[in-house]
């Protein structure tokens, strides 16, 4: 589902026991290094304000950022936000799942709007 779009960019959830999003790039660049080197910064600064917002949300343990592509080989970014009770940790979300985890978040919702606000005001133009 998305939560984001722009002329350059959108945002989708990821349905996980942990806050996880992806950014993509609305063209569908192999490599980061095909992007313009305008649009890679502002990836960027799309990244840190999905960051950001995530921290001080959900205050995780630690913010975990991939981009293998392999699957699906164009640029996208997951932004996980990760705790040490969670299924996985320490091991990505890919890995071998280490515990049935309980954990305690708040609401996602709320968190998706918030960040919808903050990204009101992100500027798209290169």
């Amino acid at each position: 589902m998305k939560i984001y779009e722009d002329e350059h960019f959108f945002i989708e959830i990821e349905k996980s026991e942990i806050p996880w999003l992806k950014i993509f790039t609305q063209n569908p660049y192999k490599e980061l290094s095909d992007l313009p080197k305008p649009l890679r910064l502002k990836l960027f600064e799309l990244y840190d304000i999905v960051e950001f917002e995530m921290i001080n949300y959900f205050q995780p343990h630690k913010i975990n950022m991939a981009s293998f592509a392999n699957m699906l080989p164009r640029v996208h970014l997951h932004v996980m936000a990760r705790y040490e009770n969670d299924s996985h940790f320490p091991n990505p979300m890919w890995g071998e799942k280490l515990r049935v985890a309980s954990l305690d978040l708040p609401a996602f919702e709320p968190f998706y709007v918030k960040l919808q606000n903050s990204l009101k005001g992100f500027n798209t133009s290169l």
